[in-house]
């Protein structure tokens, strides 16, 4: 049982990668675009990401169903545009694409987790739930502190903007998890402190916040780099609750 879980989990993840990445051609792409007519390939700002951890080259990286091919546009294709390949040699679109398709698998593996570990199993009904509970943990609480960038807007420390984003989705995880999942007093009040800890503590930010990318379209960014992980996260939990249920009548 637990292969056809886990082969579940992986289609259901794949599946949403896909369509996550419709979606992010239709919503995010042409804001990154338009930012990279305004990003100076030569200054110092150009380490930016589109998602409050940077894209698919790191570890790190392969946790943001909003993929960074877009990110480092300009170090990967130079100035030809989509025929430098982004990842593989693949341009824009198919970098982004595997990308998406890699996390959209590993997180289906994580709500598959998370789901036996708390002995709650995941259906059609409560997939959304599920969704929007991965979508709070992985990309709404941590994008309190590191809101999605486009590319030439400044940013702090990579590795201390990896760090408080790691540790960011794991006290959201676990506080989520007392504060919806435990019915005691005291585990809620636990809940609220997990997962206010990282933004009491602060998020690194840039010393200089100087930026050409107007901030108007910066924000614009972030409500749409939002808006499509929470489709994604949705979509995602509704597939995998439906595969589960079904498999699970099977038995």
């Amino acid at each position: 049982m637990i292969i056809r879980f886990l082969l579940a989990a992986i289609v259901a993840g794949l599946l949403s990668g896909v369509l996550m990445t419709g979606a992010q051609e239709l919503k995010v792409t042409p804001l990154i675009l338009h930012a990279e007519q305004y990003e100076n390939t030569g200054g110092e700002t150009e380490h930016s990401t589109v998602a409050p951890l940077p894209g698919f080259y790191l570890l790190a990286e392969q946790f943001s169903p909003v993929a960074a091919a877009y990110a480092h546009g300009d170090e990967a294709h130079g100035d030809e545009g989509e025929t430098g390949g982004i990842l593989f040699g693949l341009d824009r679109f198919g970098g982004t694409l595997m990308a998406n398709l890699v996390t959209g698998a590993g997180f289906g593996l994580i709500l598959l987790a998370a789901s036996l570990l708390t002995g709650m199993e995941i259906t059609l009904r409560n997939g959304v739930l599920w969704g929007a509970a991965g979508w709070l943990a992985f990309q709404f609480f941590p994008a309190i502190g590191l809101p999605p960038e486009l590319p030439g807007f400044p940013a702090a420390d990579l590795l201390e903007r990896q760090s408080w984003w790691l540790a960011t989705v794991v006290l959201s995880a676990i506080g989520l998890y007392f504060l919806v999942l435990r019915d005691a007093a005291w585990a809620k009040a636990l809940g609220v402190v997990l997962l206010a800890a990282p933004h009491l503590y602060g998020a690194p930010q840039p010393t200089d916040i100087t930026s050409d990318v107007p901030a108007l379209l910066g924000a614009e960014f972030a409500v749409a780099a939002l808006a499509t992980t929470a489709f994604f996260w949705v979509v995602l939990g509704m597939l995998l609750g439906g595969a589960m249920e079904r498999y699970g009548r099977t038995q």
